[in-house]
């Protein structure tokens, strides 16, 4: 084989003109580059793309077994020499068994010892390496010495001695990994190798002809249907549903240390069938046994992922393998037939359900316990694919009774765009749903079309109605005391409903779901995709209230029943307060609030409430009184707002600690 080698070129510190000296086992690609006094130890690959110019510092020394991936480059300076295993002194000195991958940099004087890893675009200078470390990707060390056996994370800049003496020991799973990589490049070294060589090719054709042969012969007598596996139903259920939807399936694995960090390593499957991705699926498990395994779905077209579960852990083990046979639920439960779902009005569940199957959508069930709502990791029962609503509602009865006291989620499907239409949460924990004796199913929702009892306030209801009205979409965000005060609001599930009963349920849901948090509806105009309201409507310490809603079954508005007066406003806000805010709302100027702390009022270093988009003084006024309440014992200030101008008109303290 011929190596590209040159000669070092003439210079002041440099006229032996000394050419590399490579091994007969080694591998180096046309396309590197390797100038001057190198030695190249036996079975080491250099990829294509890799610059070795000893022109300058020399000599360099690359050990058995190593291999310098594409884009590395090795250089060193004229100056400054570090001592090598043979006791010889080196510019740069790589050990043996050690892998530098990609774009990494080894610049001279550097000592990298025996199994290294050197990660991606990492930069070693002036430093020494010792045996057995693992540095992962965009790292600096320079001007230290890294004692044996070091982990060093991705992005670390290690530029002093303390930091070096501080770094942790290497985990059993980087070795390996470490030894994985170098290994495959000793194959692929051996491989190129036996590409140049016609004899080589030869035999390996013969052999690989004669392996194929063998290795058919035995898959056709040993065949084993991927039904037969070790997953269980739920996670089969879930495969299936994200299938069906058009959604591609991932994995991702963790060791303990690795998950405890997030830092999760992805793995792969290829296969879009059923069949083979249960079966792809279910090797990745056994590969990563003592792992933590999750199961990822990603729609391609959104570039978003739709689905995280966890699927295994270190201290499963893989079961007996069990044959997969997925049927709906039964409609006969504890020996009495199901009937109907009951709840009342055209726009109840059952109504859902006949819309949606009337309109060719399937429908799709997930269920949750506590901690998994809390996680969102929502798991998948087996879809109702039936065209009958009757049926379906019968089914849809039986996962209610088989996943009593979790949440439970029903959800309608477009089969075509493979997209989900909508989600609605029908069934909490602590919520039991009554069968009567001839079979009758009642949902613990409203029965009726008439009087609702609800237990958002009058203004909450309102500001609903409105924004409905005005074709804005209904959002939903809570907060526990500490995320409140870092303005760290988590989303509630998103409501995709436009029927204001439906609204008030879910967001009274919310409220439920969350008790003793703040919780705030949001209005939202999806066409500018800007936020047009928000309003706080719980907080920790309230007791819910309950309003009247009329609700007629022929009709989509709300009257609200408070007991007061609509032109007469209790509010905790003094009469002058109250007469300076109607002056500025007349005269068109918005109304913001701001709050401080004392600390922060001696500085000057106001912080915003929510902004008020409100323009009606009621509104405004529940607007401030909650910015009082919410910041009780603190500065509160008024501000008059010119919007027009982008000025402030007034700022007036409106409560003092």
């Amino acid at each position: 084989m011929r190596v590209p080698k040159m000669a070092a070129p003439p210079t002041p510190w440099s006229k032996d003109l000394a050419e590399p000296r490579v091994d007969d086992t080694a591998y180096v690609h046309s396309f590197s580059n390797l100038i001057g006094d190198v030695t190249v130890g036996s079975h080491v690959m250099i990829a294509p793309g890799t610059s070795i110019r000893a022109d300058e510092g020399t000599p360099f020394y690359i050990g058995n077994d190593s291999n310098i991936q594409d884009g590395v480059v090795i250089h060193g300076l004229e100056k400054g020499r570090v001592r090598g295993d043979d006791g010889k002194d080196y510019s740069v000195w790589i050990g043996n068994e050690t892998c530098i991958t990609h774009l990494s940099l080894i610049h001279g004087p550097a000592y990298v010892g025996n199994n290294c890893f050197i990660g991606f675009r990492s930069t070693v200078f002036n430093a020494r390496v010792g045996d057995g470390c693992i540095i992962m990707m965009h790292v600096l060390i320079q001007d230290v010495e890294i004692p044996p056996g070091k982990y060093i994370p991705s992005g670390a800049i290690i530029t002093n001695q303390q930091q070096a003496d501080r770094l942790p020991d290497v985990q059993p799973e980087d070795r390996e990994f470490a030894s994985h990589v170098v290994h495959i490049n000793e194959a692929l070294a051996e491989g190129y190798l036996c590409a140049q060589d016609n004899a080589c090719l030869t035999k390996f054709k013969t052999e690989s002809s004669s392996t194929s042969s063998h290795h058919n012969n035995k898959n056709n007598h040993s065949y084993q249907s991927p039904t037969d596996m070790s997953l269980n139903t739920d996670i089969v259920n879930q495969v299936r549903s994200l299938l069906r939807q058009g959604y591609k399936i991932g994995v991702e694995y963790a060791s303990a240390r690795r998950f405890k960090t997030k830092s999760w390593l992805t793995g792969s499957i290829h296969a879009t069938q059923e069949n083979q991705v249960l079966a792809e699926l279910e090797g990745f498990l056994h590969q990563h046994q003592g792992e933590y395994v999750r199961l990822v779905g990603a729609d391609n077209q959104a570039k978003t992922r739709v689905a995280e579960v966890i699927i295994q852990r270190p201290s499963d083990t893989p079961g007996q393998p069990t044959s997969i046979n997925i049927t709906s639920a039964s409609p006969v439960l504890n020996g009495k037939k199901v009937v109907s779902v009951t709840t009342g009005g055209g726009d109840d569940i059952t109504g859902q359900v006949r819309n949606l199957i009337q309109n060719g959508y399937q429908i799709g069930v997930e269920h949750a316990d506590v901690r998994r709502f809390k996680s969102k990791s929502w798991l998948t029962a087996p879809s109702i694919t039936t065209n009958s609503p009757n049926e379906a509602i019968k089914i849809l009865q039986g996962y209610l009774q088989e996943f009593a006291g979790e949440y439970v989620r029903m959800i309608g499907v477009d089969p075509v765009a493979k997209v989900r239409l909508s989600q609605t949460i029908i069934q909490r924990p602590g919520e039991t749903a009554t069968t009567s004796g001839n079979g009758s199913y009642s949902a613990p929702r409203p029965s009726n079309g008439g009087s609702v009892s609800s237990s958002l306030s009058a203004d909450a209801l309102q500001q609903v109605k409105a924004l409905l009205a005005q074709g804005y979409k209904i959002g939903t965000e809570h907060a526990t005391v500490r995320r409140f005060k870092s303005k760290s609001w988590q989303s509630c599930s998103p409501i995709n409903s436009t029927n204001e009963r439906e609204v008030i349920s879910a967001l009274e849901g919310c409220m439920r779901d969350h008790t003793g948090e703040y919780v705030r509806l949001i209005g939202i105009d999806t066409n500018a995709k800007r936020r047009v309201l928000e309003m706080m409507i719980q907080r920790p310490g309230d007791t819910p209230t309950a309003q009247t809603v009329t609700t007629p079954s022929d009709s989509s508005n709300v009257a609200v029943s408070n007991g007061r007066n609509g032109h007469t406003v209790s509010s905790r806000l003094g009469d002058e307060v109250i007469s300076q805010l109607r002056s500025l709302l007349s005269q068109g100027y918005k109304i913001g609030t701001e709050h401080a702390d004392l600390r922060r009022f001696k500085s000057k270093s106001w912080q915003s409430c929510s902004p008020i988009q409100a323009t009606r003084e009621p509104e405004v006024i529940s607007a401030l009184e909650a910015c009082l309440k919410d910041h009780d014992g603190e500065y509160v200030r008024l501000i008059g707002i010119d919007s027009n101008a982008k000025r402030r008109v007034l700022e007036k303290i409106i409560q003092r600690p």
